[in-house]
C-alpha cells in the first residue's frame, strides 16, 4: 500500500486545509478558488491510499465544484470518482470534505477560537442543566467564547435524556426514599445518577463549524481526544464504544450527549462515574435486561466501572488533570459564569427546567 506524501506540487495555492483524522492519518488540501469554484485541487497527506491512480481522480472530482458545496456533497463526489478496488487507510471521504472545507474557512480547527475554561462550581442541578442551555446560545451567537465548564452540585439527582420517559427510567418509590432531585435536560442520551462527588460532568460548549462535515458518530470520539490523552496520562486506557459510551477494559466509565441548536452553537456533554454507589442507583433507576442487552454484562451494577478504583486518586486530581490537558493542548484560560448568565440560567429553571411541563414532557 502506497504511503502519500504531504509534500505540496508545485506552487502554492490560494487556500490550503489541514484535518487531523482522530486516531488516523492529516490530511492536507491545496486549491485555488476562480469564480467561484474550485481549481487546481492538490490533496496530500501521511494517509495510504490504493491504487496510485486514485488519488488524481480525487483531485479531478473536485476541481470544478462550486465553492458552497456542502460537506456532503464534497464526500459524495470523492466516493464517486473511486475505483471499485479503491483501498483508503487512515482518513476517508468525508475527512477530504472536512479538509476542503476548513480550507474554505467554513470548518473550524479547534486552533481557530480562542477557548476558556470554567473550574467546578456548585451549584443546582437545575440550574447546571439550564446553563448547558444558555451558553450554547451564547456561543453559537458569538457573545461567548467556546467553553469547557465542569459540573458540581450538592444534592442528589438524576439528569434524564431529552427523549426519556420519566415513568420507564425511574423507580419513584427509591426516587422519594433517596430524596432524589430529577431533571430533565436538553441533549438525548441515558439517564445520569448524579450524587455529590460521585461523577465527574463537563460540557463543551463549541460552534458547529468545528465539526463541520464530521459525521454525527464520529463528532462524539473528535470532542474528547483531549480527556482520553488525560487519562491516558492519569494512567487509564480509555475508548469510545459506539455511540456514546467511554469505556475501559475493566467497564464502562462515563457516557456522552449532544446537542446542536439552530443558531450555530453546540452543547458536547459528559458524565464520568468517579465513585458511584451501585446499590442506591439500581434502587434509583430502571436499568432493564433490554438496556443491557449489548453491553457484555448482564448486571447493572457491574456496567458501570467508577474512577475512583481504577486511578485511586481523588476526583479532584482527576479534574484538576483533565483542566490541565485542555489547556495545554488548545491555549485555554480560566474563565467564570458571568452575573448575567446565571441569572438567564435561573429565569430558564423558573420557566422552563423546573416546571412539571417539562419534566414530564414524556410521561
Amino acid at each position: 500500500m502506497t504511503a502519500i506524501s504531504s509534500a505540496p506540487e508545485d506552487r502554492p495555492r490560494s487556500h490550503h486545509g489541514e484535518y487531523k483524522v482522530p486516531g488516523g492519518k492529516l490530511v492536507v488540501v491545496d486549491f485555488d478558488v476562480v469564480d467561484g469554484a474550485l481549481s487546481d485541487v492538490s490533496l496530500s497527506g501521511d494517509f495510504f491510499l490504493e491504487p496510485d491512480e486514485a488519488l488524481p481522480q480525487i483531485n479531478r472530482a473536485l476541481s470544478g465544484l462550486p465553492e458552497s458545496t456542502t460537506a456532503a456533497e464534497l464526500s459524495a463526489a470523492v466516493t464517486g470518482s473511486l475505483p471499485p478496488d479503491a483501498v483508503l487507510f487512515g482518513f476517508s471521504a468525508d475527512a477530504v470534505a472536512v479538509t476542503v472545507r476548513r480550507a474554505l474557512a467554513r470548518a473550524t480547527s479547534w486552533s481557530d477560537h480562542t477557548w476558556d475554561v470554567i473550574a467546578p462550581t456548585v451549584l443546582p442541578t437545575h440550574v447546571n442543566v439550564a446553563l448547558d442551555e444558555v451558553l450554547t446560545e451564547e456561543v453559537g451567537s458569538g457573545r461567548r467564547n467556546p467553553t469547557l465548564r465542569f459540573w458540581d452540585w450538592e444534592e442528589p439527582s438524576v439528569v434524564i435524556g431529552s427523549f426519556q420517559s420519566v415513568r420507564n427510567e425511574l423507580h419513584p418509590e427509591g426516587v422519594a426514599r433517596h430524596g432524589i432531585t430529577v431533571v430533565r435536560r436538553i441533549s438525548g442520551g441515558g439517564a445520569m445518577f448524579m450524587e455529590a462527588g460521585n461523577c465527574i460532568t463537563y460540557s463543551l460548549y463549541v460552534p458547529q463549524t468545528l465539526v463541520d462535515g464530521i459525521s454525527f458518530a464520529d463528532s462524539y470520539a473528535f470532542l474528547d481526544a483531549w480527556v482520553m490523552a488525560a487519562l491516558e496520562k492519569l494512567g487509564i486506557s480509555a475508548f469510545y464504544v459506539p455511540l456514546n459510551d467511554i469505556a475501559t477494559e475493566q467497564g464502562k466509565i462515563g457516557g456522552a450527549a449532544q446537542k446542536r441548536l439552530a443558531n450555530g452553537g453546540m452543547l458536547h456533554h459528559v458524565t464520568m462515574s468517579y465513585d458511584i454507589d451501585a446499590d442506591k442507583m439500581v434502587e434509583v433507576l430502571r436499568i432493564g435486561k433490554e438496556k443491557l442487552s449489548d453491553k457484555g454484562t448482564r448486571s447493572a451494577k457491574k456496567r458501570v466501572d467508577p474512577l475512583r478504583r481504577q486511578t485511586g486518586m481523588a476526583r479532584t486530581e482527576i479534574i484538576a488533570a483533565m483542566m490541565e490537558v485542555f489547556t495545554e493542548r488548545y491555549g485555554a484560560t480560566p474563565s467564570e459564569l458571568s452575573a448575567g448568565e446565571l441569572a438567564a440560567a435561573r429565569e430558564r429553571v423558573a420557566a422552563k427546567f423546573g416546571t412539571e411541563e417539562w419534566l414530564h414532557r414524556v410521561p
